[in-house]
């Protein structure tokens, strides 16, 4: 069964255009999402993998339409493949019910994993520059040495509690007790 999906970014926007190719294709039903490409989880998109079986075929008017990068398109692909469900794309004229498509969804996966080893490689060569000039990463301490001694002294006297404690210095719970275990005698 063809089974298309389309998607409009915003209300005003309308999805004719594509319902239009989806009919054209031959699609049997089709579900439209009124959503940004941003989101991961579209309720139609997640309709429409609830009612897919092996041998179904997704059909979209444009991959764009489908996936918000070219990573969660892999992923949405990856799990039409482990279903069994081909897939085609009527604009950039993919299909993977043919050897073609298959190779062609292989080579955007292939993409998909050398942006991600890329920005994996730049992010820790930025990591490295960074740490040689003497920067060390994460967030910037909440609470000064002076901050410290006396969440020490508050803590020992045993007179308030660790939420009341957490509440003088405008932080969690977590913090307090990370700070007395940081600042233990022994």
């Amino acid at each position: 069964m063809l089974i298309g999906y389309a998607r409009v970014s915003t209300l005003e926007q309308r999805e004719d255009l594509q319902v239009d190719a989806l009919k054209a294709a031959g699609c049997d039903r089709w579900y439209v999402d009124h959503a940004s490409g941003a989101k991961a989880s579209r309720p139609e998109l997640d309709r429409m993998f609830e009612v897919l079986r092996p041998g179904d075929v997704v059909v979209v008017w444009k991959l764009d339409r489908l996936g918000r990068s070219v990573q969660h398109l892999v992923d949405v692909m990856v799990r039409l493949q482990g279903m069994g469900v081909g897939f085609r794309s009527l604009t950039e004229q993919m299909d993977t019910t043919t050897p073609g498509g298959v190779l062609v969804f292989n080579v955007f996966a292939a993409m998909a994993q050398f942006e991600r080893d890329l920005i994996r490689e730049r992010t820790n060569a930025g990591l490295k520059a960074a740490r040689a000039r003497g920067r060390v990463g994460g967030r910037r301490r909440k609470l000064g040495s002076s901050d410290e001694a006396m969440i020490r002294q508050l803590y020992d006297s045993g007179s308030v509690t660790v939420q009341e404690i957490a509440g003088r210095f405008g932080v969690s719970r977590g913090t307090i007790y990370r700070t007395i275990a940081r600042t233990s005698k022994g």
